[in-house]
């Protein structure tokens, strides 16, 4: 089972690399992974298992973030009021097709994982982007993302590219959004 403690933080060299593309089948190892992967996302936001093993939540998991450097993410994005989640899966060597020009950001910024502490200021990413990726079982897929769920996936993607979320807030202005820009969580 995946805790904390497996989560590197930042200053580790696996989150600063470009994350290896995996071939199929995906080795045993791999599918482990993830699968723990998803475990984890699950667990996280499980009130009782995450107070009982000190799990902060999360919405997604790059394996970089557990420093294997391989292009695999685990997504497990909510629905709103007891709806089925949004995402609930892990993608392979994804990578985005297609973005929009409007940006998007949400109100309070972003956090991670791997990062324990608060970092002030806005990130403005793609309101709507394409994403092609493959499933454990090496199927392809496309499919298009709005809003927070974008906003979720290019986190992660970016992890897979050795980008952290700070490297896109405007060091003059963190707390900037431009006209037009869609605020998620207002």
């Amino acid at each position: 089972m995946i805790t904390m403690k497996d989560i590197v933080l930042e200053g580790h060299p696996a989150l600063r690399k470009r994350a290896e593309k995996l071939t199929f089948p995906l080795s045993p190892e791999h599918q482990e992974l993830a699968k723990e992967m998803l475990e984890f996302l699950h667990n996280s936001q499980n009130p009782e298992i995450a107070e009982k093993y000190g799990l902060r939540a999360g919405v997604g998991l790059a394996a970089p973030q557990l420093g294997k450097s391989i292009q695999m993410i685990a997504l497990l994005v909510p629905g709103f009021e007891e709806e089925e989640a949004i995402l609930d899966e892990v993608w392979i060597n994804p990578r985005i097709m297609r973005e929009s020009v409007k940006k998007a950001c949400l109100k309070d910024g972003e956090g991670c994982l791997s990062v324990n502490r608060e970092v002030p200021g806005i990130v403005l990413r793609p309101e709507r982007i394409t994403v092609k990726y493959q499933d454990v079982n090496g199927d392809e897929f496309v499919r298009t993302l709005n809003d927070y769920e974008a906003i979720v996936v290019q986190h992660e993607i970016d992890h897979l590219n050795g980008v952290m979320f700070y490297d896109h807030i405007n060091q003059t202005q963190p707390m900037y959004i431009p006209k037009g820009a869609v605020v998620i969580g207002e």
